[in-house]
C-alpha cells in the first residue's frame, strides 16, 4: 500500500508539472518563437516589433521595427509553405540557379501583410497592401548596425559610383566629389546606397543588405541613418503615383552566411520575376572592345572606330561599342559607315544613347531619341534594321519611380527589336537581369572609367577591386570596364596580372575591355589568346578565399574549364593559400602571374600540378586556366 501511495503522489506531481508547462506555454509571447531556413542554418527570432536574423545560432543583424504607416507593428509569423527556385540564366554567376526557402506571413493590420521568406542563404521580405488610398504609406523598416560593428558601405549617389571603405562607425565624413551628399545635423553622411556588407558579432557570418524585384509603380530605396546613428531606415525614393488598388513593395533582401555564401548567392534573382521574353535565342553575352577609356571623343572619328573594330576582329571579340557623340562624326562620315565596316569584319556593333532624363545640358548626344514611346520604337527599329546588336544607355537621374518605369520601358522595347542593353550612369541591378535577360550589364560602380576623371583612383584601385566581389558584384553584372595595361589620363599602379584577373573576377554579360588596341597587341601571345578565348558565360562560380578589400580568389567554370583569378588589394607582398577541394586532384594549369620585373612584367607558365599557394606582388594578381 505504501508503495502504491508513493507512485500515486509521483504521478500527481508529474501531471501537475505538465499542466503548468502547458499553461506557461499558452501564456508565452508568440513573438519569441523562431522560424528558420530549410537547412536550419538561418533563423529569424521575433523580438518586440522587429526581427533578429541568426546564423548557426549567432546573431548577425536585426531590424528592430517593421511596418508601414506611422507606427511600427508587432509581428506574429505564421508558416505558409515551402518554396523553391529552379531556373536558367543566360549570364551571371551560374546558368542553373536553385534555392530553397520557407515562407511565412504576418498580418500587421487589416490592410497590410508582411511576407517573409527564409532561404538557405538569406532572408527576403516585402509588404503587401490592400485598399490603398491614393498615397502610399511611409515605410518603417530599419536595420540596426551597432557602433563598433565592421561594415562596408557606400555613400549614396544617383549613379552608385563610390567606394566601400571598411569602417566600424557611421560617423563618416561625406565625400562631395561623389555628388551632393545628404548630411546629418552632426555633419556626417547619412544616406547610403546598396549593397551594404556587415560583419556579424562573431566574425564568422556576414549580412549583405540590398533589395530586389523592382516592378512598375515602384521606386527603388536606399538607407538613411539621419534620425539615429545606429538605425538605418529603408526609404523609398520619390513615387508620385496615386495607388487605389492592391500594391506590394520590392523585396528587402539580406544575404546571410559565410563570405562564400554571400559571394556565391543568387538570392537577388531568386526572388525576382521570371523571364518575360518568349524568345531569348538572340541573346548572346560576349566581350566588347571599347573606345572611351583611351579616346574620350573617339566615337566621332571613323578612323579610331575602325581601330577598335579591327582589334575585336583580331582578338575574336564578338562586339565593339561605339560610344557617345557618334551623331557628330567628323569629315562627313556617318554612323552607318561605322556599322557597315563592323559587319564587314564580322564584328557586331553596339551604340550609345543619352537617356535624356539625367545629365542633358552640356552632355554628349545623341539625345531625346528614346523618351517618347513612338520615338523609342522608331529608333530601335532603325538599329535592328542596320544590324546594331545592342545599346548602351547613359545618364539616368536616380531611383525614383519614373526612372524605374522608364528603364523597364527601354528593356521591353529593346527586346522587341532584339537589342542587348547596358545601363550606364544608372542604378544598381535589382533582379532585372532575370526578368529581362537582354540586360547584360549595368555600371553602378566606381570603375576604370574614373582613371579619366580624377587622380583619386590610382592609390585606392587595388583595394577597391578586392572589395567589389564582396559587395557590388554580388548583386548582379557590373560594367567596370577592366583590363588596362597602359594608362589613361591618370596612371594605374596595379600589375598586369592584376588587371588580367579582373576579366574573370568581375562578372558582366558584356565585358568591355578598356585598353587601346596597340596595348593589347604588345602583350605576349598567350595573353592575347587568353582574351580571345575569354568566356562571358559561367556555368558555376566558387569563392576560394579572401577578405573584403584585402585580397580575393574566385573560380569560375565554363564547360570543363575552370578560370581561377586572384588579386592582392594591399601595397605589400602577400602569400595566398589555395584550397582546391572543389576540383579533381592531379590537374595542371596555365598560370599568368607577375614576374616582379618592370621590363618583363609577365610570368607565364604551364604547371603540371596545382600550386598550394601563390606569391602575389603588391597590388598584383594571377589567373590560372585549369582544364
Amino acid at each position: 500500500m505504501k508503495h502504491k501511495q508513493k507512485m500515486s503522489i509521483g504521478k500527481r506531481l508529474f501531471l501537475l508539472v505538465v499542466a503548468c508547462a502547458v499553461v506557461m506555454a499558452g501564456m508565452a509571447d508568440p513573438r519569441d518563437k523562431q522560424v528558420s531556413s530549410p537547412d536550419g542554418r538561418i533563423s529569424v527570432s521575433q523580438a518586440g516589433e522587429g526581427l533578429i536574423i541568426n546564423y548557426n545560432g549567432q546573431k548577425v543583424i536585426d531590424f528592430p521595427q517593421l511596418g508601414l504607416g506611422t507606427q511600427a507593428k508587432s509581428v506574429d509569423l505564421q508558416f505558409v509553405r515551402r518554396i523553391s527556385a529552379d531556373y536558367q540564366m543566360l549570364a551571371g554567376k551560374r546558368l542553373h540557379c536553385t534555392n530553397e526557402g520557407n515562407e511565412y506571413e504576418a498580418q500587421l493590420d487589416k490592410n497590410t501583410l508582411l511576407r517573409l521568406r527564409i532561404y538557405n542563404d538569406g532572408v527576403a521580405f516585402r509588404y503587401e497592401l490592400k485598399g490603398c488610398n491614393d498615397t502610399l504609406p511611409q515605410e518603417l523598416t530599419a536595420y540596426r548596425i551597432a557602433e563598433g560593428t565592421k561594415r562596408w558601405m557606400q555613400q549614396w549617389t544617383d549613379a552608385y559610383e563610390g567606394f566601400f571603405p571598411m569602417t566600424t562607425s557611421a560617423r563618416v565624413q561625406p565625400v562631395r566629389s561623389f555628388g551632393r551628399p545628404t548630411v546629418s545635423a552632426e555633419g556626417y553622411n547619412c544616406r547610403w546606397g546598396y549593397p551594404m556588407l556587415v560583419e556579424g558579432e562573431n566574425a564568422t557570418a556576414y549580412a549583405l543588405i540590398t533589395e530586389a524585384n523592382i516592378e512598375r509603380r515602384q521606386s527603388a530605396s536606399c538607407l538613411y541613418n539621419d534620425q539615429q546613428l545606429e538605425m538605418f531606415r529603408v526609404v523609398p525614393d520619390e513615387n508620385r503615383l496615386k495607388v487605389t488598388d492592391e500594391w506590394h513593395s520590392p523585396w528587402r533582401v539580406v544575404i546571410v552566411g559565410s563570405l562564400a555564401d554571400v559571394v556565391q548567392s543568387t538570392l537577388v534573382t531568386d526572388v525576382s520575376e521570371p523571364c518575360r521574353l518568349t524568345d531569348t535565342s538572340w541573346i548572346h553575352p560576349g566581350v566588347v572592345s571599347w573606345i572611351y577609356w583611351a579616346y574620350n571623343h573617339g566615337s566621332n572619328d571613323l578612323n579610331i572606330i575602325k581601330k577598335y573594330i579591327d582589334m575585336a576582329a583580331r582578338l575574336h571579340l564578338p562586339y565593339m561599342l561605339i560610344d557617345a557623340e557618334w551623331d557628330e562624326m567628323k569629315d562627313g562620315k556617318r554612323i552607318e559607315d561605322a556599322i557597315a565596316y563592323a559587319k564587314e569584319q564580322g564584328v557586331k556593333p553596339m551604340i550609345w544613347y543619352n537617356s535624356s532624363v539625367g545629365w542633358v545640358d552640356g552632355a554628349p548626344g545623341p539625345k531625346y531619341k528614346l523618351n517618347k514611346p513612338e520615338d523609342r520604337e522608331r529608333e530601335f527599329a532603325w538599329c535592328e534594321q542596320l544590324g546594331v546588336a545592342g545599346v548602351k544607355i547613359d545618364f539616368f537621374s536616380g531611383d525614383n519611380q519614373m526612372n524605374m518605369d522608364y528603364c523597364q520601358d527601354l528593356l521591353e522595347s529593346a527586346a522587341r527589336h532584339h537589342l542587348l542593353v547596358n545601363f550606364h550612369g544608372a542604378t544598381i541591378p535589382r533582379g532585372w537581369q532575370r526578368t529581362y535577360p537582354n540586360l547584360l550589364s549595368t555600371e553602378g560602380v566606381y570603375g576604370a572609367e574614373w582613371y579619366n576623371n580624377v587622380p583619386t583612383f590610382t592609390a585606392v584601385a587595388a583595394s577597391h577591386n578586392a572589395m567589389l566581389p564582396f559587395t557590388r558584384n554580388v548583386i548582379g553584372p557590373m560594367d567596370y570596364t577592366p583590363c588596362a595595361f597602359s594608362d589613361s589620363q591618370h596612371p594605374h599602379i596595379t600589375s598586369n596580372a592584376h588587371e588580367l584577373a579582373l576579366t574573370v573576377l568581375f562578372e558582366s554579360g558584356l565585358q568591355h575591355l578598356a585598353d587601346k588596341p596597340e596595348s593589347y597587341f604588345a602583350q605576349p601571345e598567350a595573353v592575347q589568346q587568353f582574351l580571345s578565348q575569354l568566356p562571358n558565360v559561367w556555368d558555376d562560380t566558387r569563392f576560394v578565399c579572401g577578405y573584403p578589400g584585402d585580397y580575393v580568389v574566385l573560380a569560375r567554370r565554363s564547360g570543363q574549364t575552370w578560370y581561377v583569378a586572384g588579386i592582392n588589394g594591399t601595397d605589400q607582398p602577400k602569400t595566398i593559400a589555395l584550397d582546391w577541394s572543389f576540383l579533381t586532384t592531379g590537374l595542371g594549369a596555365m598560370v599568368f602571374a607577375d614576374s616582379g620585373n618592370a621590363k618583363k612584367p609577365w610570368s607565364i607558365s604551364n604547371a603540371s600540378s596545382l600550386p598550394r599557394k601563390m606569391e602575389c606582388q603588391p597590388r598584383g594578381g594571377f589567373v590560372m586556366v585549369v582544364k
